[in-house]
C-alpha cells in the first residue's frame, strides 16, 4: 500500500499545537475523585447493561449513591456523562499520537513516519476508538446542535489532521479538508452506514477515502 511520504518540518510546529490542545486529565480533591470515579463506573456499568438511550439520570444517580441535583451540577446531563466516560479513552490516544510508535506517533526517534502513513493510521485508530463507543460518542456529539465541534477533543483531531495534510498537499486548504475527512467519522454518521452496511464495509470505505487523501500529487 503506498501511502506516499511528504514533508516532516511542518510537523513539529503542530506538534507543539497539539500539546496545548491535548484533553487534560481533571484536577479535584481525592474525595471528589472518588465520587467522580463512582458515578462513571455506575454510568458505564447502567450503559453496557441497558444501552445509553434507556438509562436516566435519575437511575445513575441511584446507583452511584448521590444526589440526582449532584449529578447535575456535576455533569450537566447524559451528554457530559458521555463526554467524561471517553475522557480516558481520548487521552490515550492522543498520547500514542504525540509520543507513540510509528505510524500513529512519531516514533523513537529512529526513521520519521511519511505523513500520509501517520494520517492513514490515525483514521485507523479513531475508528476502533468511535466504534467500540458509539453510543457514547454519538451522545456526546449530538446533545446540541454543532456539539461535536466544540468538543475539546475535537479541535485535537482536527489540527493533527490538518497538518498531516498539509505536508501531504502544500498549498491545498489543509483546514477545510480535515473537517471534510473528520466528517466521514462523526457518529451519527456512522451510526446510520453501519446500521445499513455493518461496520466493517462503514470502515473500509472510509479507510479507502482516507488513503485517496493521503495520497500526493
Amino acid at each position: 500500500m503506498d501511502q506516499g511520504t511528504g514533508p516532516q518540518s511542518g510537523y513539529a510546529r503542530g506538534a507543539d499545537e497539539l500539546l496545548v490542545l491535548r484533553t487534560s486529565p481533571p484536577t479535584e480533591r481525592a474525595d471528589a475523585a472518588r465520587n467522580r470515579a463512582v458515578v462513571l463506573e455506575s454510568a458505564a456499568r447502567l450503559f453496557a447493561e441497558h444501552g445509553v438511550d434507556n438509562v436516566s439520570m435519575d437511575a445513575i444517580a441511584t446507583a452511584a449513591g448521590v444526589g440526582k441535583g449532584t449529578l447535575f451540577r456535576r455533569f450537566g446531563d447524559k451528554a457530559g456523562l458521555a463526554v467524561a466516560l471517553l475522557d480516558k479513552r481520548e487521552r490515550e490516544l492522543q498520547e500514542a499520537i504525540l509520543t507513540g510508535p510509528a505510524p500513529l506517533g512519531p516514533g523513537d526517534g529512529g526513521e520519521v513516519p511519511a505523513p500520509a502513513s501517520r494520517l492513514y493510521a490515525f483514521l485507523d485508530a479513531y475508528l476502533d476508538y468511535v466504534l467500540d463507543h458509539l453510543d457514547l460518542v454519538r451522545m456526546s456529539e449530538t446533545a446540541a446542535p454543532g456539539a461535536r465541534y466544540r468538543i475539546g477533543a475535537y479541535r485535537f483531531w482536527h489540527r493533527h489532521t490538518a497538518v498531516l495534510l498539509a505536508a501531504v498537499h502544500p498549498g491545498a486548504d489543509a483546514d477545510a479538508l480535515a473537517h471534510a475527512i473528520l466528517a466521514m467519522v462523526s457518529a451519527e454518521h456512522l451510526h446510520a452506514v453501519v446500521a445499513e452496511l455493518g461496520a466493517e464495509r462503514a470502515r473500509r470505505a472510509i479507510l479507502d477515502v482516507t488513503q485517496a487523501f493521503a495520497r500526493p500529487g
